[in-house]
């Protein structure tokens, strides 16, 4: 009984208020965020391009939809695609806005060509775009159809995992709210089987194409 108490009398002589952490600090040194997060997705087989403004991106993104020869588009309804007025820009299309279009989302996504969306922030380190799901952006459109694009403006990027988890609350969410899920996506869907031989877009898009442009 006596050493219980001395080790007690210890443990209490020595007990000492500790400081609340600081706000998180990255290790990493990246120079460019976008130059690093192109890096990385390409590891990853995505498909990364670069464009100088937001008219630039869309250039691109017509072009790669005729170089797909796409007829079906589904796209989630959030900025900056919600800005960009896309069925009216490229009306041979058949679109499908999420939240917006009616019939059925799921059928569509079914014979979908293209699965448009945004993201409210990309990893540099992983080459990872963080995507969330609501009434407006539906987890179907970025998982059925065959090909996945992401327009994502470089103010989004964050350095690493731990910056973004740390940050996201106030810099990535509309007043710190959490969406119903999020998702980090590290380039097109891929799987092996017991021999480790890699297959793409089994589970999913089979290509994984993100615009990044500056604004």
């Amino acid at each position: 009984m006596r050493t219980r108490t001395t080790i007690l009398t210890r443990l209490q002589s020595n007990n000492r208020a500790l400081a609340q952490p600081t706000t998180w600090q990255s290790r990493q040194g990246f120079n460019d965020l976008a130059e690093q997060f192109v890096t990385a997705l390409t590891a990853v087989h995505g498909e990364p391009h670069l464009a100088p403004n937001l008219e630039g991106a869309t250039a691109q993104l017509g072009a790669i939809l005729a170089e797909l020869g796409a007829q079906r588009v589904v796209a989630n309804n959030e900025a900056p695609i919600a800005d960009l007025n896309l069925p009216t820009r490229w009306p041979h299309l058949q679109w499908h806005i999420v939240g917006e279009t009616a019939g059925d989302l799921r059928e569509f996504c079914t014979y979908a060509d293209v699965g448009l969306s945004s993201g409210i922030a990309a990893i540099a380190e992983t080459g990872s775009v963080v995507i969330h799901s609501g009434s407006a952006q539906s987890r179907v459109a970025t998982l059925f159809p065959p090909v996945h694009i992401v327009l994502l403006p470089t103010s989004r990027l964050t350095t690493d995992l731990f910056t973004f988890t740390a940050t996201h609350k106030n810099t990535h969410l509309a007043n710190g709210t959490l969406p119903a899920a999020m998702t980090f996506i590290s380039g097109p869907s891929k799987t092996a089987d017991i021999e480790q031989t890699m297959a793409i877009g089994v589970h999913g898009p089979k290509r994984f194409i993100v615009i990044l442009y500056r604004e």
